[in-house]
């Protein structure tokens, strides 16, 4: 049900056009001035608003500039008063449709639907174009994330060969992007290979391909990804984990700049830009025997180290602002707000996870927090698994202790924490998990119904 806000300081027009639109089953807020106008439209899901030009505190073309600034909510303005010259400024400043008192009913109900289907259109449009762009900018204002920036804007335009380490989760992947989107190769494919997630007795296959009937499974013949990417740029990630038989033949690769596809005998002329990464130390590898130094010379003419979220906490601001306002736009709420004393408990957790911890952690707070994300949820929420000390050397489990008023409180949450633990080892069998735990079934079940 689409929710339509009517702001105009007339009870009578405000109540003709709550009882039209609701018996259209639309939701309906009103109020009667600009000022409080605003304020709905930052804290509630409005997804249409009608307003009227002339107003006392603030008129209705003030509204609309002001509102267009943080919104792409639909505006209708109406007024008694219009003329070519009002139409013409409302379309001009961003408004949907333009119409006079008093209204016509038929062409309000048109205009009201069509503003509806346009506003879906832009935010469907809106959300489709984040998933299909994959190349996000590079957050933060921290001294490490400045030097790469800095090496993006030197080196993409060149050919150099870049190798970018740091740990899993810091954002390897997205620096190679911009290190392509900035190159002149940028027109042509930017080809990803997870050396990681694929066995090492296909990993040459995918690489360079195959002709059919190289092997028991080789039905046709396949194009590698050296031959897919030529023109472009091969991002070969986790590079550490490729076997030492497919170094051999990416280090021929980038010495000839030719391929042979496995099983067959012709040399294919390619031409790749390689930017590989890892989050192993390759001269440990080299070390270990793990990894072949001259590749490791060859893919280093340039490194690139990007730093773990625990190294730049200064930016956890910065990033977790962006999550919101995209997470928040991809569910279609209103942004919520994370207060100071939020930011400041982010900043204080360990990251273990990197980057991709702090968004699954914000969409996390988005879900389970009201409109405001404090820090109690932080430590409600945020990472249930860390454990902070409170002195003589007692742990206490991230839970929200304030919240519960007596110990009754403490033993029902711990009770339901437990039994939904078991229930799920047990794949949902309240017989099985009530034998289990030794109590009744009727126990369990009536602390599943709650």
């Amino acid at each position: 049900m689409a929710t339509i806000l009517i702001i105009d300081d007339e009870r009578p027009i405000r109540s003709s056009l709550r009882d039209i639109l609701e018996y259209e089953d639309y939701k309906v807020l009103d109020v009667d001035n600009g000022v409080d106008g605003l304020e709905l439209l930052k804290k509630e899901k409005i997804d249409l608003t009608l307003c009227d030009i002339k107003m006392n505190k603030m008129d209705g073309m003030e509204v609309l500039t002001a509102a267009k600034e943080f919104s792409d909510i639909p505006f209708i303005m109406i007024s008694g008063h219009g003329t070519i010259e009002t139409a013409v400024e409302a379309a001009r400043k961003g408004a949907y449709d333009f119409l006079e008192k008093p209204l016509d009913l038929n062409r309000l109900l048109i205009t009201v639907r069509n503003a509806l289907e346009k506003g879906s259109l832009v935010k469907e449009t809106k959300v489709l174009k984040r998933k299909v762009s994959k190349t996000k900018e590079i957050l933060g204002a921290s001294d490490g994330i400045s030097l790469i920036k800095d090496s993006i804007e030197k080196v993409a335009p060149t050919e150099a060969r870049v190798l970018i380490t740091g740990a899993n989760g810091s954002g390897k992947e997205l620096v190679a992007r911009w290190l392509h989107e900035k190159s002149n190769r940028a027109g042509s494919a930017l080809v990803e290979v997870n050396c990681a997630a694929i066995p090492s007795e296909l990993i040459e296959s995918e690489l360079f391909g195959h002709e059919k009937g190289s092997f028991t499974s080789a039905i046709k013949q396949r194009i590698g990804k050296f031959e897919q990417a030529s023109g472009g740029t091969l991002f070969l990630d986790e590079i550490g984990d490729m076997s030492l038989s497919a170094q051999a033949k990416v280090l021929r690769a980038l010495q000839e700049n030719k391929i042979t596809r496995v099983g067959g005998e012709k040399e294919i002329s390619v031409d790749v830009r390689v930017v590989a990464a890892t989050n192993k130390d390759l001269l440990k590898e080299i070390d270990a025997g793990n990894f072949r130094m001259d590749l490791y010379h060859r893919l280093s003419v340039i490194l690139i180290h990007v730093p773990s979220l625990a190294e730049r906490r200064d930016d956890i601001p910065t990033l977790a602002t962006s999550f919101c306002e995209e997470i928040c736009a991809d569910y279609n709420i209103p942004t919520k707000e994370i207060t100071a004393d939020a930011m400041k408990a982010l900043q204080e957790l360990p990251w273990t996870g990197n980057i991709r911890e702090l968004r699954n952690m914000v969409e996390r707070l988005i879900i389970l927090s009201d409109r405001k994300i404090t820090d109690k949820e932080v430590n409600s929420f945020a990472n249930p698994s860390v454990s902070t000390h409170h002195g003589m050397g007692s742990t206490t489990s991230m839970i929200d202790l304030d919240r519960m008023n007596t110990l009754e409180d403490f033993l029902t949450f711990a009770e339901e924490k437990f039994l939904t633990h078991k229930l799920n080892k047990n794949g949902g069998d309240v017989e099985r998990t009530a034998r289990a735990v030794g109590v009744s079934e009727e126990r369990v079940r009536e602390r599943v119904k709650k």
